[in-house]
């Protein structure tokens, strides 16, 4: 890639609202992971422009819910086409503020656009009811609308995906909205809303304001009463909050939370393709998802295997910045998440733990991480209880299906498990036993615009993706007739 000079040049960094790029009342500088040089400086939002925003999407309104169904449909295709012919940039974009490797990023760009194919397909497919009352005294007619203005809290590690996740049901739904990216990443998410507006969105459909967290002026969103949902993919801490906050003022909530997924793997496994299905789960995007394996249980008669070809795969990796297409592993997003990283690994080697490959991060520039992977963790280690985020695999043998069964378990998260044997049996038991939204048997990415993307327990409440993404962004409305 040698566009990044012009890329940069191009990209938006200014506030979106009401169809206009528009001056907030600061600045926030936006760093490149791998290099710590500054990248950009945009422009951030004050209480002002959070109630302009509002407004834009409030006016908006009415005329998008009446907007004809073939019309957002096609709307919503035109982005996916205009991702799909500037995935090269839209990647770059993406490596340079987040640190993604190349294949990561346009993985992510590739995904991202699929919201916006899936849901151009399902605008046009609205499903209302007309049946009969049991009584026969009236028919009962189900009318699904648009929930309403809709606020949208997006994370750092998909920038432009999650984004588009979001978005992409609600408009397709007949909401407006109002997204508030991560300070760390927001140049995709404007990016985005740039490429929406160019498909033919009109003005006020999509808002975009940039802020330095998730205070202040997402508070002043929240409270106000014009605001019908709140939409969140994040942390459970700061989810708990935003909850908190929208239970105030019974609105609407989908939450995407973390994770602490379970990678269970039995004496029959197929070890090699357990390997290449660990490397996936673990290391996509360096294991800064939500998604990732982050507790490897292994069979206590292959654990000695599995972990020495483990450690074998993560060493081999290449560790570098993204923008050069041959790297494997990249950056962290930022030096905090470097130190919570190194805690977790010291305090499983404190704990007995041994490092097999990896276990520092190497001096910089760049917020990078090695490649780890632990043996010998204790199954009361604190790094079993954490999300990790970051290139670390912490390896605990077990022997029997109803201890594993309660290990993975052991937690308050429930996003994901992931799940490795040729019994069929076995795995589905296992598919049922394992308290989680998602099972991947045998396969170590799960993710799919047509499947329902989310979590139990503290790993959230509601689903992305596939058509229970769009009843996310509906209200039910019963006429007695």
């Amino acid at each position: 890639m040698s566009v990044t000079n012009e890329l940069l040049r191009d990209t938006r960094t200014r506030l979106h609202i009401g169809g206009d790029w528009t001056e907030g009342e600061g600045l926030l500088d936006v760093f490149d992971p791998a290099t710590e040089q500054l990248l950009a400086t945009v422009s951030v939002a004050g209480l002002d422009q959070a109630r302009l925003a509002v407004d834009a999407a409030w006016e908006a309104a009415p005329g998008w819910a009446a907007t004809a169904p073939r019309q957002r449909s096609d709307i919503l295709r035109r982005a996916y086409d205009m991702m799909i012919a500037r995935e090269d940039q839209l990647a770059e974009l993406i490596i340079l503020e987040n640190g993604k490797t190349y294949t990561d990023a346009i993985g992510e760009v590739r995904y991202g656009a699929e919201f916006f194919r899936w849901f151009s397909e399902e605008a046009v497919r609205i499903m209302g009811e007309f049946r009969t009352a049991p009584r026969g005294d009236k028919r009962i007619v189900v009318i699904p609308e648009p929930v309403g203005v809709s606020l949208m809290v997006t994370p750092w590690n998909f920038p432009s995906a999650m984004a588009t996740r979001k978005l992409g049901p609600a408009l397709a739904a007949g909401c407006t909205t109002i997204l508030k990216p991560a300070s760390d990443t927001p140049l995709s998410a404007l990016a985005v809303a740039d490429i929406l507006a160019e498909a033919g969105l009109p003005a006020g459909v999509v808002n975009v304001v940039t802020s330095r967290g998730s205070s202040g002026v997402v508070d002043a969103i929240l409270a106000d009463p014009r605001v019908r949902k709140l939409s969140f993919t994040g942390s459970t801490e700061v989810g708990r909050l935003l909850m908190a906050k929208a239970g105030s003022r019974i609105m609407r909530t989908s939450m995407e939370l973390g994770g602490n997924a379970p990678f269970v793997v039995f004496e029959d496994a197929d070890i090699k393709a357990a390997i290449a299905g660990a490397m996936l789960a673990k290391m996509r995007n360096a294991g800064e998802t939500c998604v990732a394996a982050n507790r490897f249980y292994v069979h206590a008669g292959i654990a000695g295997e599995f972990t020495s070809r483990l450690s074998d795969a993560m060493s081999s990796l290449r560790m570098g910045p993204g923008i050069v297409r041959s790297n494997q592993v990249g950056p962290m997003i930022n030096a905090q998440a470097i130190e919570k990283i190194d805690d977790l690994v010291n305090s499983a080697v404190d704990d007995d733990a041994t490092v097999l490959t990896g276990g520092r991060a190497p001096d910089g520039p760049g917020h990078f991480y090695e490649p780890t992977v632990l043996s010998g963790v204790s199954q009361d280690s604190m790094i079993l209880g954490h999300e990790i985020f970051g290139p670390v695999a912490p390896v605990v043998s077990f022997e029997s299906e109803e201890e594993v069964v309660r290990a993975a378990n052991d937690t308050e998260h429930g996003l994901i498990s992931y799940v490795y044997t040729e019994d069929v049996n076995r795995a589905f038991r296992m598919a049922e036993a394992i308290e989680s939204g998602m099972v991947a048997l045998n396969r170590g990415i799960i993710s799919d615009e047509a499947a329902p993307f989310g979590g139990v327990k503290q790993s959230g409440v509601g689903r992305e993706g596939s058509h229970h993404g769009m009843e996310e962004f509906l209200e039910l409305k019963y006429v007695a007739w």
